[in-house]
């Protein structure tokens, strides 16, 4: 259980992380709940199991506060997070176990010279420790050494940027300290961690002389990492320029690695590097480029056999730190998928393409350009802001129909239904072509948005992205065929928007989360209607809009009829009314037909005029 989350992987601003939301008070309120529901014999086994699992140890609800030392560790966790250290008050017990764990992991630096505790931000002076046998571990509760590790680690890195302890002996000690305590490790990783994000240590070179050196492969990371990039089009910053000796990376960050470094890659360390590693690989990714790759560079000289998946993922942090390059990666998805391009790894478009077969140097020639949905997967956790997604993928798939709408197949086919006997019969098999193709440019779309955000950025695209889009003006296309262009347009917003829904609340009202779309899609199909009222002006072509309008309606109506009982029903009949102005008698009719009883009247009341008519 990770609750040592540091502050960089709580994103800023759009949408935490799940891992962020782990707490220890949250997994005992689940455990609680499971307990409580335990009675009712569930159907899915999984849930039946989990109940099983909360009421084996004890029947009666768990609460943080019946683990006091825990509480008191997790508030000093959240605290050691969230702001800096607190002054260590001199003489309490506290700085006694800090000043005890530093004598015993710097215990020959400490008989030559100052103590190290002289130099921590909360203690003056040392308390006389250098005269007792500094050999011997302190005999504490584990607790306490937890309760005092931060400050420890505080005072070691301290005295290291005062130029008062080495890199090899800060890396030595607090080896021996995760040695002494391995549950020290969990809160050595916070530290770090969260001292990174506050970017008050200055960098240090990695020259190979203080710090470990990178240059004898940094520029093969920098080449594969251009290789593995090679199908998104991205431009890959340079590593060094020309001299890699001048590589920094921050304070933290260097005694982070120097500390992984030091552990053999055998069986024993495996403990420490099942915990390390991953938090080293998130920490080094949040940091500016190129820590990442300087950290690869310095493990696979270590391990070489780790190679692929370090040059990979220091690949992905070309994303993290921009968008542009983001955006990029999402047009590769979207080409690749289509196969718009004329590259071997996408010429034939489809699934296949956009996540291609693996990467790795075991591939015939070395290592080969990733399909770009492997790396969007594994990119996209690590994103802070998402909320320009929802534009982007919009802007993506308008010029995705674009391209499938303009492509030479369905141009000829065109041509021929102009001048052939049979041309309805060729225009029908065009349109059906590309159909098929805005149609999964479509659903990459809406697994994108999906993918990328989840509800909260489904909800934020249908209540306030699509609306401004609508309303916009955008640049007429007044070529030949336009009209084609935007009436598969408004299809594939059409498709787009109920696929997401659908991901977001499901098609039915099973789904605990089909509660949230009363409101969402009540505010949509409210715009929906007013805009056809003629109380709201549209800046997109008019053809457009109403295919989007009646594809909306036909999709919803056809595959998830469910959704229009969240519907208020005034407005129900006013789309139904608007769309009877457009001569969609048969899809007013049958919107009416889902909204049940309540709507029986409307509908009746339409049977009739349409008969009078």
């Amino acid at each position: 259980m990770e609750v040592n989350h540091p502050p960089i992987e709580h994103r800023v601003g759009d949408v935490p992380t799940v891992g962020s939301q782990l707490t220890p008070e949250y997994l005992l309120l689940v455990r609680n709940s499971h307990l409580l529901s335990s009675e009712n014999a569930h159907k899915d086994r999984n849930r039946r199991r989990l109940s099983e699992v909360a009421s084996s140890s004890s029947q009666e609800p768990v609460f943080l506060d019946s683990f006091p030392k825990l509480k008191v560790w997790y508030r000093q966790h959240q605290r050691c997070i969230a702001a800096t250290l607190s002054a260590l008050v001199h003489g309490t017990t506290v700085h006694q176990t800090v000043n005890g764990l530093l004598n015993m992991i710097f215990r020959k630096i400490n008989k030559g010279s100052q103590s190290i505790t002289s130099v921590t931000s909360g203690s003056s002076s040392s308390s006389g420790a250098g005269n007792e046998d500094n050999s011997l571990k302190p005999n504490l509760p584990a607790w306490d050494i937890l309760e005092a590790v931060p400050y420890v680690v505080d005072a070691a890195l301290t005295a290291c940027a005062h130029g008062r302890l080495s890199p090899r002996e800060l890396a030595t000690g607090l080896k021996d300290l995760a040695d002494f305590l391995p549950a020290s490790l969990a809160t050595i990783v916070s530290y770090f961690s969260a001292e990174v994000s506050r970017c008050v240590w200055k960098p240090v070179v990695m020259n190979g002389m203080d710090w470990p050196s990178p240059a004898a492969n940094l520029s093969n990371v920098e080449d594969h990492i251009k290789k593995i990039l090679a199908a998104t089009g991205v431009d890959v910053p340079r590593l060094s320029a020309g001299d890699s000796s001048l590589a920094t990376l921050p304070l933290p960050l260097a005694a982070f690695v120097s500390l992984t470094i030091t552990y053999k890659i055998d069986k024993a360390s495996e403990r420490f590097l099942n915990l390390a590693g991953p938090a080293l690989e998130s920490l080094a990714a949040d940091c500016p480029w190129p820590c990442m790759p300087i950290v690869a560079s310095l493990w696979t000289q270590k391990a070489k056999r780790w190679f692929d998946f370090l040059v990979f993922s220091a690949s992905r942090t070309v994303f993290l730190h921009n968008s542009d390059a983001t955006v990029q990666l999402l047009k590769s998805c979207f080409t690749a998928t289509l196969g718009l391009n004329s590259a071997p790894i996408s010429s034939n478009g489809g699934v296949g393409a956009l996540l291609g077969h693996g990467f790795g140097s075991h591939f015939c020639g070395g290592i080969s350009p990733v399909a770009p949905g492997i790396l969007y997967l594994r990119i996209y956790r690590s994103m802070r802001y998402i909320m320009f997604i929802n534009e982007e993928v919009i802007s993506l798939l308008m010029h995705s129909v674009r391209e499938i709408a303009c492509s030479g197949m369905l141009k000829q086919k065109i041509k021929k239904l102009k001048t052939s006997k049979n041309g309805m019969k060729y225009g029908q098999v065009s349109l059906a072509a590309a159909m098929n193709r805005v149609k999964l440019s479509a659903s990459l779309a809406a697994s994108l948005v999906w993918l990328s955000g989840g509800h909260g950025l489904v909800h934020s695209l249908i209540k306030e992205t699509l609306p401004s889009w609508f309303i916009s003006v955008h640049r007429s296309n007044r070529e030949e065929g336009s009209g084609l262009v935007a009436m598969l347009e408004g299809y594939a917003l059409a498709y787009f928007t109920v696929l997401c829904g659908a991901f977001a609340w499901g098609v039915d009202s099973s789904s605990s989360t089909s509660r949230r779309r009363t409101k969402i899609l009540g505010s949509h199909m409210e715009f929906l209607a007013s805009a056809l009222d003629g109380k709201i002006s549209l800046g997109c072509d008019g053809a457009t809009w109403h295919a989007y309008v009646s594809g909306f309606v036909s999709l919803m109506v056809g595959c998830t009829p469910n959704w229009a009982l969240d519907v208020d029903v005034g407005v129900l009949s006013r789309l139904s009314k608007g769309l009877r102005q457009w001569d969609e008698e048969e899809l007013a009719l049958a919107l009416l037909g889902i909204g049940g009883v309540a709507t029986m009247v409307a509908a009746a009341e339409l049977i009739i005029e349409h008969c009078d008519s």
